[in-house]
């Protein structure tokens, strides 16, 4: 009795180091889809290029991560989480290299085409690795978690890339997440065990790729769907694009001081989906606590836009923008409001069986970066037309159309 205690320890020991393992892959991830929050002006200065236009050609890394969602969520299944995992951090590393050496828009966007591809499973590798090994009660702690890990690359490309871009360039920032992709990758080959044969899933690869997309397309996943592609675009289109240029250009900060504010934003982000796992094993109620708080959040970013110059806010109290501090407490608010992703994953979870997980919640993440690219994109012309408080309130606007539509579809009568 004693060694099957021991070995079912060890077994649970060397899961939890793989998953931590597998979740640095998606801190690099995040990472390096916001080094252009905080350095876009010196980017677009280097190569002679409107922010706003380079920001809209950065919208590729969001479609190409959201594209390589099916093959990669087929190939999980396939092949396994390992061999996935290693082959992505391999590209990386090519694709971090190719955006430090870009001489101008083409060639970052190649760089930045790259890492969206090759970053693409950086979250569902931990992922399908706890969906397949874990109960869907475990599983729904251990997402929260995977998910606080890798918003610490946020939490890295604050303040810290601030103070790197003024040092020694904006360059540097992509260097530095080559040398840690290596370190990941060697980890991630000492501590992930290899897949068992008998897990793999041996369909043809397009009949796996189009179950992913049937997966998705269900009336069942629908509503999750909808929230999925304005949930995580509202955290990663501001704090990843937005949310530098608002507060040095509205409210006239430092880059410093920018990057200050935003590392608070990171901690909410950090901190969020913990708490959230945490509640959502205390209480339940998934689908309530996703609509209050995507709509909360909503609210917190109309707010935002409301203290801009001569708009509604900053008119009512006589002042000619409301202060920075008003809006470092909405960032922090709106990190913890959006937190709420790892509920929409365990929704999913218990909506499929272990052998599909990897499909499902790769369809599922699939709606959550092609609804970034969709909103990067779309920012960017609304920024161009109208200017950044119109940016808020248009996220704010999403946001509450996909939470419509997710509280339509999930009607316990409709389940």
């Amino acid at each position: 009795m004693d060694d099957k205690a021991d070995d079912a320890d060890g077994n649970i020991r060397g899961l939890i180091f793989a998953l931590l393992a597998l979740a640095c892959g998606h801190m690099l991830s995040t990472l390096l889809r916001t080094i252009p929050g905080i350095s876009l002006d010196v980017m677009a200065a280097d190569f002679h290029t409107p922010p706003q236009t380079l920001a809209s050609l950065t919208s590729i890394y969001y479609f190409a991560f959201a594209a390589s969602q099916i093959p990669v969520g087929a190939a999980m299944d396939r092949f396994g989480v390992r061999p996935v995992s290693l082959s992505l951090l391999c590209g990386t590393i090519v694709g971090a290299l190719a955006s430090g050496l870009a001489t101008g828009p083409e060639s970052f966007l190649f760089g930045q085409f790259l890492l969206g591809v090759a970053t693409s499973g950086m979250l569902m590798c931990p992922m399908t690795l706890a969906a397949k090994q874990m109960s869907a009660a475990r599983f729904g702690l251990w997402s929260g978690i995977i998910l606080s890990i890798g918003n610490i690359g946020m939490l890295l490309s604050a303040s810290p890339l601030a103070f790197v871009v003024e040092l020694w360039g904006w360059r540097a920032g992509f260097w530095i997440s080559a040398g840690f992709g290596v370190v990941v990758a060697i980890t991630v080959f000492l501590l992930v065990p290899k897949p068992s044969p008998a897990q793999a899933d041996t369909s043809s690869p397009l009949s796996q790729m189009a179950e992913v997309l049937r997966i998705g397309l269900s009336y069942r996943l629908r509503g999750l769907v909808a929230l999925s592609l304005v949930s995580l675009a509202a955290s990663l289109v501001l704090r990843g694009l937005w949310g530098g240029p608002w507060l040095m250009e509205i409210k006239a900060l430092s880059r410093i001081e920018a990057g200050n504010i935003l590392g608070l934003f990171t901690l909410a982000l950090i901190v969020g989906p913990v708490l959230m796992g945490v509640l959502d094993r205390a209480i339940g109620h998934r689908r309530e606590v996703l609509a209050a708080t995507h709509s909360f959040a909503a609210l917190l970013l109309a707010l935002m836009a409301a203290g801009a110059p001569h708009f509604p806010l900053s008119e009512l109290f006589g002042i000619t923008a409301a202060p920075a501090g008003f809006d470092g407490a909405l960032f922090v608010l709106i990190g913890i409001g959006v937190s709420t992703q790892p509920l929409l994953y365990g929704m999913t979870r218990q909506m499929v069986d272990a052998q599909n997980a990897g499909k499902a919640l790769s369809a599922i993440n699939l709606a959550f970066f092609l609804g970034t690219a969709l909103m990067q994109s779309a920012t960017g012309v609304v920024a161009t037309l109208f200017g950044l408080p119109a940016v808020l309130l248009f996220m704010a606007a999403s946001l509450i159309v996909g939470t419509t539509i997710f509280v339509a579809y999930t009607q316990p009568s409709k389940s």
